[in-house]
């Protein structure tokens, strides 16, 4: 399946001279938002991934629905303030400032083979914040997986070449 064909085209959001590419009309179509489900699981099934860990607030719905798939678990990420218990913290860059992402502190161990999900990298900094946040718990480099509905490639960054050396997934 083509999931391009499944994306509503926004120009000039959030600013001018962007065209924002929506993954709305991907997940509110069954055939398509099931068939991506599928094609992430399919990429991930017999890696023995034990943890979805899914990135507020998009990567949630991706990784909740791969974590169904694979018979896992799903430990969400969220902006600072949202989690209710004792977290990990990682402040990361954005195009426009800065941003912190947590984790609660028992979410993982160090055996668990993760896969973190978010909706779209752009960049690649927040999922390299990510990244580095599932490491604080002794999670090695080699059971850390990563994947994404879209990959904008013309958008370039130190941290999408850093995720690049662990193979990330994008299925557009």
């Amino acid at each position: 399946m083509d999931f391009s064909q499944h994306l509503r085209l926004i120009p000039d959001y959030p600013k001018p001279g962007i065209v924002f590419q929506d993954i709305t009309t991907l997940l509110s179509n069954s055939k398509a938002f099931c068939a991506a489900v599928r094609q992430v699981a399919e990429h991930y099934r017999g890696k023995g991934i034990t943890k979805v860990v899914g990135i507020e607030s998009r990567g949630f719905i991706l990784g909740a629905a791969v974590a169904y798939e694979l018979g896992v678990g799903l430990v969400p990420m969220r902006k600072k303030g949202k989690l209710p218990w004792k977290t990990y913290a990682m402040e990361y860059a954005l195009e426009y400032g800065t941003d912190t992402i947590e984790i609660h502190q028992d979410a993982l161990e160090p055996a668990d083979r993760v896969l973190i999900t978010d909706d779209i990298i752009a960049t690649g900094g927040t999922a390299n914040a990510s990244l580095e946040l599932v490491r604080k718990f002794g999670v090695p480099t080699e059971n850390i997986f990563i994947c994404f509905l879209l990959d904008i490639h013309d958008v370039p960054g130190k941290d999408k070449e850093l995720l690049k050396q662990h193979g990330y997934f994008s299925l557009i």
